[in-house]
């Protein structure tokens, strides 16, 4: 490939947030960083055209815009905050967020590193997590794929992962559902039977090796662990000139 059409892993990256979207059908789109904003818009404007997304406001938009900029487009709803938990506490909303740590089980900690007593560090608080993890999908975008991320118990439970959510019972469980963890390294998911964290595929260039070496716990592997999809023609051609033609991209997630 030439120097102007070589595939970067960061458009590896934002292809694989949209694939978290495919076959959503009309949920609420919600996406924190870059990366994962780029790869919302693509799925809307490609193969989950029922995606919801809002100008970050209180309208749902149609149409396909810039990140960074903007929202441009038709308004197709009304969304006032005090109307968005009638949506969200029914499952219809699909969230992908920033964990600063991550457990096995997809437990997600963003409020504290260190005895919660007397942390270290105080980050965000729980904010949404508890309600984000137990009321609707959530997946989870990583930019920097390492064992301090990656830890084998969280210093603080913020998100509820798979063995806490079972262990609340069916008022946890009942539209809990932990999707996809995309990262700079490769997309893991979790197992349906012991909801622990497994990997989907290493992106070109990572082995599965380098995977389990930034991670602080054992991973589920299969056998056969695929490369992670490049992108299309018509994909790179969107991101590079519709969705991020300021290439904010490369920002978030670099080689």
């Amino acid at each position: 490939m030439s120097a102007t059409t070589e595939v970067t892993r960061a458009e590896i990256c934002a292809v694989a947030c949209a694939e978290a979207y495919r076959d959503n059908g009309e949920v609420i789109a919600s996406a924190f960083g870059t990366i994962p904003a780029i790869g919302v818009r693509l799925a809307r404007h490609t193969f989950s055209p029922d995606l919801v997304i809002s100008d970050g406001e209180a309208t749902a938009m149609r149409g396909t815009w810039a990140v960074g900029g903007p929202a441009e487009g038709d308004v197709e709803a009304w969304l006032p905050f005090n109307q968005i938990f009638t949506l969200v506490w029914n499952g219809k909303r699909h969230i992908m967020m920033i964990p600063t740590q991550l457990d096995l089980y997809g437990n997600c900690n963003i409020s504290a590193i260190g005895d919660h007593a007397r942390p270290k560090v105080q980050l965000l608080g729980v904010r949404g997590a508890p309600g984000n993890t137990v009321y609707h999908p959530t997946s989870y975008w990583v930019p920097k794929h390492s064992t301090r991320v990656f830890v084998p118990k969280v210093d603080m439970v913020s998100g509820v992962g798979n063995d806490n959510a079972r262990k609340a019972g069916p008022a946890a469980t009942r539209h809990h559902e932990l999707r996809r963890v995309v990262t700079d390294l490769a997309v893991l998911d979790f197992t349906p039977d012991t909801g622990r964290l497994r990997l989907v595929s290493a992106h070109p260039g990572v082995s599965v090796d380098d995977v389990v070496a930034a991670t602080g716990f054992e991973l589920v592997i299969p056998s056969d662990v695929p490369q992670t999809r490049m992108p299309t023609a018509e994909e790179l051609e969107l991101i590079r000139t519709v969705i991020d033609p300021r290439n904010l991209r490369d920002k978030e997630v670099q080689g």
